[in-house]
């Protein structure tokens, strides 16, 4: 039975949020070219030692996604009713959870996606990121549906709902869509539950 997590849980995911933060504030103050390790450490109040217990570096640091993040999503996706198809269990879990984070801390979010369309190869690193939390919304799925997660359906809607996601994160960031992140996520997934035969019309 999983419960709250310890005091010592508390306190590495307390450490990895700070260096994540002072990573992402150094990066858009100076430029990720002129942040060190040793500049992100002195900003959280920690020893280079221990920034490389949580990254291997300043672009990980800056791009790495929450690991915590693909366990909520598989556990969000069995939530939804029952009476919600595939489909739209993943989509309302997606954007749960994109509005959880937001709600926690919207301009770090902004923030972070700002640093990130900036540095193209934090971009990758941020896309690449997603495979695990991937793995574990296609597990979650699959449990939803009663397949295994080898099967072809969770594999290709997982699939599909992160390619979603990738694609509404690279629009939020277009000054000409004031559409919000959630609702962006949301039109990606009923465009793909409609099955993409026709765009939508405008």
């Amino acid at each position: 039975m999983n419960g709250a997590p310890g005091l010592r849980d508390r306190k590495k995911q307390q450490t990895r949020a700070a260096l994540c933060r002072a990573a992402l504030v150094l990066a858009a103050e100076r430029g990720l070219d002129h942040v060190t390790v040793e500049d992100i450490s002195t900003a959280a109040g920690v020893s280079p030692r221990t920034f490389f217990n949580y990254f291997t570096g300043k672009e990980e640091a800056v791009a790495a996604p929450d690991p915590e993040a693909g366990p909520r999503i598989r556990q969000r996706v069995l939530d939804q009713p029952a009476g919600l198809c595939a489909a739209e269990a993943v989509k309302a879990a997606m954007i749960a959870e994109i509005a959880e984070v937001l709600a926690e801390d919207r301009e770090l979010w902004l923030l972070r996606m700002r640093v990130v369309q900036q540095h193209p190869v934090l971009l990758a690193r941020v896309f690449a990121g997603g495979e695990e939390t991937e793995r574990h919304l296609v597990a979650g799925i699959a449990e939803r549906v009663g397949l295994t997660a080898s099967d072809l359906y969770p594999m290709l809607l997982g699939a599909a709902a992160g390619a979603a996601c990738r694609v509404a994160f690279t629009r939020s960031s277009d000054p000409d869509d004031p559409r919000p992140l959630e609702t962006l996520l949301g039109d990606a997934m009923d465009l793909l539950s409609a099955g993409l035969a026709q765009p939508p019309r405008t």
